[in-house]
């Protein structure tokens, strides 16, 4: 099995896209008006309309109602990509910390109050963790 993508599903996919392509630094594939994909070698983060929702079932999928889930990024430098989205991320939650675990952090929340996590491991163990991921 491959995780192939998480899925936001959202009222304004043009306000999301353009907010993660910044994040990202990718363009987002728009295969429908309705859906987009910013697509990355480690997996794909959707972006779809809350009107596609009504496909996988009433009420099964909710827009801008998450409050469980942190989509995270592991970049090579927290601190710059902490200075360089301070300029349009709105809602901080959380400057550069290091956690318990070994990563250096940085979390906020896209404009629909989605929870992000940029990291980057730091300690020993961290790096040792991630050295065969993508």
């Amino acid at each position: 099995m491959n995780f192939a993508s998480v899925r936001i599903i959202t009222d304004d996919v043009d306000r999301l896209v353009e907010f993660y392509e910044k994040v990202m630094g990718v363009s987002a594939e728009r295969p429908a008006p309705v859906f987009a994909e910013l697509i990355v070698p480690s997996g794909t983060l959707a972006i779809g309309h809350s009107q596609t929702a009504q496909l996988f079932g009433a009420g099964s999928v909710v827009g801008a109602n998450n409050h469980t889930v942190i989509i995270e990024f592991r970049v090579d430098d927290v601190e710059a990509e902490y200075v360089r989205l301070k300029s349009f991320v709105d809602d901080w939650i959380m400057e550069p910390t290091t956690m318990p675990w070994g990563n250096r952090s940085i979390l906020f929340r896209d404009p629909d109050g989605n929870l992000l996590n940029l990291f980057e491991p730091v300690t020993e163990d961290a790096i040792r963790r991630f050295k065969d991921r993508n």
